[in-house]
Order: structure tokens, then C-alpha cells, then sequence
């Protein structure tokens, strides 16, 4: 029924369109401010169970390349941090390694999902990761405040590598400079975290013979993790996470025990496996959750951390409630 407003002859009108459709907008704004703060009550237990708890972050895939996504992580590391958790970050950075080495005419291969690398490619992924990436990372998180700091896994000793020996059919198989991280020592992003600070650490180490070593992010943010005690590690790709029977099923595991993934580890792409293989070692080292999100939703992480739904799959140490 059409509302009836008398006008000052006391003769009825009906509602002029301007009228009606400022009280809808005023209803629909009422229905957006509620739901906003839905979402924040939503949030309140999270906020209260990770504030003060190390959440270490490995950075890579697509995100890296598309500047909407990294402005995006940006703004939830800082989030983060003013929420009371303390992020970390590692990157890799395989996109912009590849592009330099394009520019420089220098050819390059891969043996078991591993870049063969020679002392000519291991300068200039020392060189993108720590003097290019890791500086455009720092530099998008601090046009929010003075928080990241950028550190290569040289240094201070924060990851020591031996050379990787991979195993391919059988037999041992020569990639050059490319390590395994063997120590961390996290002195120095312990003091950044005490001064407040969002270290951002390129996967890059030091030999112990003085050599610099290639090393795989997604392994050296579950060995960061694990000497941080973090209470999570996400990684965050370009996947949404495992699935039961890919490419046969779309169906995304949700939760895994460390278990059922050891078990699912055999039959994985070889983009996925070193992933949830760095999943696995960080919870069972000590590290509460781990997750692996898709990088190309934006603010992916605050979803996962903030939200009773989440995304993406999380890894739980074995007898471990969600």
C-alpha cells in the first residue's frame, strides 16, 4: 500500500520519487554499516586469540606481478600489525629472476621443479631477489608508515645452507648453487618484531664456507616459521589451495591433519608439492597452522585470519582441533 502524507490543506499525497528514493538509499546505507560491523564482531575472537602471535607469510606467485595485489598485501600486513599480530614476510620472486635473465641473454633451466643454478644465475637472482623485490616490497608496505625493514637470509647468519642434492629417477642430480636451509638464526627479526617492525626477508643464504646459496622460499618461510615459534605460516600461490582428486575433481580440502597430507604429498604437481611439503615441516616443528591461500583474491590473508569461514586449506598438527 502506497503511504498517504496530508499536505497543510489536509489533503492527501502521495510520496514524491526524490523522497522515496532517499529513504531507500538511507536503508541500504543502514544495511551496509550493519553488515560491516558484523564482519568486525566477526573478527573479534581471531583478534583476541592472535594478538601478539608471529604469522610468517611466503610471498609469491602471481600476486608479486599484479600491482592491485601487492598494494592489497600491503594493506593487510599493515592491518596486521595494527591489530597486534606480528607479520613476517618471505619472498621469492621466479617471475622477475626469469624476466632479468631474458634481459641478459643468459639461458637458464629447471631439473625437478629446482632452477639449475650457475655463479652467473646466482647473481642475478641475488641481486632481483635481494636489490629489486625485496626493495619494492618493503617500499609498497611503508607508503602506509615506517614498518618494513628488508633483510636478505644472509644476513646476520639468518639462514646457513648446504648445497641441495636432488634425487631424480633414481639418481643425484647437479643444480648448481641452490641450498637447503640447514640454521636459522633469528636474532635479528626477533629485535625487528620487538622495535615493531614487519621484517621482509629475501630467500637467499649464506654457505659455510662463504658461499651464497639459491634457496626455495616456500621452505625457508616454514624453517622461519619454525624458529620464530609462529603461530601460523601462509603461503600464498596461485592455486586455492589442495584438491581431493585434481584434475579429476574440483572438490577444495578444507583441513588437513599432517597425516593425510604426508600421505597426499607423493601425488602432488610439482609446483605444489615443495608448498604444502613446507607445510607439513612447519607444523611439525612446532608451528600452529599452516595455510595455503590463493594470492590472487585480494586481502586473502585477512580472510583466512579474520574469518570464521576462512579460505584456501589449512594444515593442523595431527590430533590438533581446528
Amino acid at each position: 500500500m502506497t503511504r498517504q502524507i496530508a499536505d497543510k490543506t489536509g489533503s492527501a499525497r502521495t510520496p514524491t520519487p526524490v523522497l522515496a528514493e532517499a529513504v531507500s538509499a538511507e536503508a541500504v546505507s543502514a544495511e551496509a554499516a550493519l553488515a560491516k560491523a558484523a564482519t568486525l564482531i566477526e573478527a573479534l575472537p581471531w583478534l583476541g586469540r592472535f594478538h601478539g602471535q608471529t604469522v610468517v607469510i611466503k610471498f609469491g606467485g602471481h600476486a608479486m606481478t599484479d600491482e592491485s595485489l601487492r598494494r592489497a598485501l600491503a594493506q593487510d600486513l599493515v592491518f596486521l600489525r595494527y591489530a597486534g599480530l606480528r607479520p613476517v614476510v618471505v619472498h621469492g620472486g621466479g617471475p622477475q629472476i626469469n624476466a632479468h635473465l631474458d634481459r641478459l641473454g643468459i639461458n637458464t633451466s629447471f631439473a625437478g621443479g629446482l632452477r639449475v643454478t650457475t655463479p652467473e644465475v646466482m647473481q642475478v637472482v641475488r641481486m632481483v631477489l635481494t636489490g629489486q623485490v625485496n626493495r619494492d616490497v618493503v617500499g609498497m608496505v611503508n607508503r602506509h608508515g615506517p614498518w618494513a625493514v628488508g633483510l636478505s637470509g644472509e644476513d646476520a647468519g639468518l639462514f646457513t645452507a648446504r648445497r641441495a642434492q636432488p634425487v631424480i629417477d633414481g639418481e643425484i642430480i647437479d643444480v648448481g648453487l641452490v641450498g637447503e636451509i640447514s640454521d636459522v638464526r633469528p636474532g635479528a627479526v626477533n629485535s625487528l618484531i620487538a622495535d615493531g617492525r614487519i621484517p621482509v626477508v629475501s630467500s637467499v643464504a649464506s654457505g659455510a664456507s662463504g658461499e651464497v646459496y639459491n634457496v626455495n622460499a616456500d621452505s625457508a618461510a616454514a624453517a622461519l616459521a619454525i624458529a620464530l615459534g609462529a603461530a601460523k605460516l601462509v603461503v600464498l600461490t596461485d592455486v586455492a589451495g589442495v584438491y581431493a582428486d585434481w584434475p579429476a575433481c574440483n572438490e577444495l580440502i578444507s583441513l588437513l591433519g599432517a597425516a593425510d597430507l604426508e600421505a597426499l604429498l607423493p601425488g602432488l604437481t610439482e609446483g605444489m608439492a615443495p608448498k604444502m611439503t613446507a607445510c607439513l615441516h612447519a607444523v611439525r616443528g612446532g608451528v600452529g597452522r599452516a595455510h595455503v591461500l590463493d594470492g590472487r583474491l585480494p586481502h586473502a590473508l585477512l580472510l583466512e585470519i579474520f574469518t570464521d569461514q576462512g579460505v584456501g586449506t589449512m594444515v593442523v598438527p595431527d590430533g590438533a582441533t581446528p
